[in-house]
């Protein structure tokens, strides 16, 4: 077998959510986040017109980002089902992170919105793959309070943030995946 194949092979198997409370108390290198960001940049596109964009949140940046997530859910949940455990989380869990990538996409016009999301999840699927092989761990966060994060990120009006990138290093154990086989998912049409 060719050695590029079962590389990429073991890097798509071992690929797993890993969250914040997971991760331990150690900043990941500016150049490694680079080229986490650099692999997203070849993502197939449709008319090249890459529309991935990424806010890097570190140091200070991530306790702000927490405070605005608060702030918003505390604006847009009915008092009486206000949890005080779910507001502290969002602090708790931006602290947790070594870095936190804000997936914002810039919608060209020129194709269906779908397509430049398709673009742009190959483009974080690429990022979970070389976060992967850097031994980083990384979850892809979309919880609806981020159509509330355009202000605080700086978007423009043509632009819409579409999940937060929690990295972090941890010690977890490889897990095995939990996947169901694939002659259940798969039709062949021969004849």
């Amino acid at each position: 077998m060719n050695n590029d194949f079962e590389v990429l092979k073991k890097l798509i198997q071992n690929r797993r959510s890993v969250f914040p409370a997971d991760y331990i108390a150690k900043e990941i290198e500016e150049d490694l986040i680079e080229q986490i960001l650099e692999s997203a940049n070849y993502a197939p596109t449709h008319k090249l017109t890459q529309p991935w964009r990424f806010t890097v949140l570190t140091g200070k940046a991530k306790s702000k980002l927490g405070v605005a997530l608060g702030e918003i859910y505390k604006a847009t949940v009915p008092a009486e089902k206000f949890l005080q455990k779910k507001f502290d989380s969002f602090a708790q869990k931006t602290d947790q992170a070594a870095c936190i990538l804000a997936i914002n996409i810039k919608f060209s016009g020129k194709l269906p919105d779908w397509e430049e999301i398709a673009a742009t999840a190959c483009a974080v699927q690429n990022m979970a793959l070389t976060a992967e092989a850097l031994s980083i761990g990384a979850y892809w966060s979309s919880p609806p309070l981020i159509s509330g994060l355009g202000e605080f990120l700086g978007l423009k009006e043509d632009e819409k943030c579409y999940g937060l990138f929690y990295m972090g290093y941890h010690n977890n154990e490889a897990g095995t995946a939990n996947r169901t086989p694939m002659s259940e998912k798969v039709t062949w049409m021969r004849d």
